[in-house]
């Protein structure tokens, strides 16, 4: 006989398939089970487009459509209570009179918020909140962080050499990851809303801050450039969805989005505050080391990926940001 855990198992499942597709929105699978046969699944697969619980009970076979009233729903986050993009999927579940709901965790969503669970137990529907919490929480990080937090997930990303070097200062570039790690760095992208990169990053290396070599929803490139140094020439210029950084204008020029922030506050606390007014709930910084090692002296950040090369000494150069892991 399956395990209750089996089933949460498989909604997570389901909720990884919308990775980078969903966001503001969380990560969500819900399955709908008889008598320990699924008899419906389903998962949030795009921002706007229908919520988990909608997609399960829209894959029913018109067979099992009279089963849902002895059938428990398992859904990966509660289910919401208030009218977004889609109406309430709490109200989805009461009017399909659905007996039992198995949520994995708590929406923080402040609109949301234990308030579709109190909804469903007012109308009479049992609920169990203690399978695979901690897995449900990990799933949607990204979520979470942001509305708990008030800021986005943050995850910085470095190659460094054998011995620590990240860059060499100039035009020259120091190869130090592979075509595997460039698909890889390719795909983390497709898995956050945004990417950051500052001046001399964009100056040196003219990235284009896209995941052309993976799929998926292109993340918004995000360029800290206080005064304005770099030229328009460069490609990441040639993408509307550019936001640049600075100390001098606000608003749109030339089809690119200037934001200003204030000289004399700190530049990270200040720059995730109007990152998370901007509804952007998860950045993959790639900058510099000066960029990357100001995050981790504020202590703001959630992840730390780093490439090695071990067979290449990079000599001479700059070195890696400083991550000092506590034990």
């Amino acid at each position: 006989m399956p395990n209750p855990a089996d089933y949460m198992y498989r909604c997570l499942q389901l909720a990884q398939l919308g990775s980078g597709n969903t966001a503001p929105n969380p990560l969500v699978g819900a399955v709908l089970v008889h008598k320990d046969r699924i008899i419906g699944e389903g998962y949030h697969e795009k921002y706007g487009g229908p919520h988990a619980e909608v997609n399960c009970l829209a894959s029913l076979a018109a067979t099992d459509r009279d089963l849902i009233p002895e059938s428990t729903l398992y859904v990966s986050l509660e289910p919401c209570s208030h009218f977004g993009k889609t109406p309430p999927c709490s109200d989805l579940i009461i009017k399909e009179k659905i007996p039992n709901v198995v949520v994995g965790c708590r929406d923080p969503f402040p609109e949301v918020d234990g308030k579709g669970i109190e909804k469903l137990l007012a109308a009479g529907t049992g609920i169990r909140t203690d399978i695979m919490p901690e897995e449900c929480i990990e799933t949607n990080k990204r979520f979470l962080t942001f509305h708990t937090k008030k800021r986005p997930y943050i995850v910085l990303k470095w190659a460094e050499t054998a011995d620590g070097i990240i860059g060499t200062g100039t035009e020259t570039r120091l190869q130090i990851s592979n075509d595997y790690s460039n698909r890889l760095v390719h795909k983390w992208r497709s898995e956050e809303s945004a990417i950051l990169i500052g001046t001399n990053t964009a100056l040196y290396d003219n990235p284009q801050l896209t995941n052309r070599y993976w799929s998926g929803k292109q993340p918004i490139p995000l360029v800290i450039d206080r005064n304005l140094r770099l030229p328009h020439t460069l490609e990441l210029f040639k993408n509307p969805n550019t936001i640049i950084i600075n100390d001098h204008k606000e608003g749109k020029y030339d089809g690119i989005r200037y934001i200003k922030i204030e000289k004399q506050d700190p530049l990270i606390p200040q720059l995730t505050a109007f990152l998370y007014k901007l509804n952007i709930i998860s950045v993959l910084v790639e900058g510099g080391a000066t960029l990357l090692q100001s995050f981790l002296d504020a202590g703001i950040w959630d992840e730390a990926r780093v490439i090695s090369n071990d067979q290449y000494i990079g000599g001479k150069g700059i070195n890696a940001p400083l991550l000092l892991v506590l034990s």
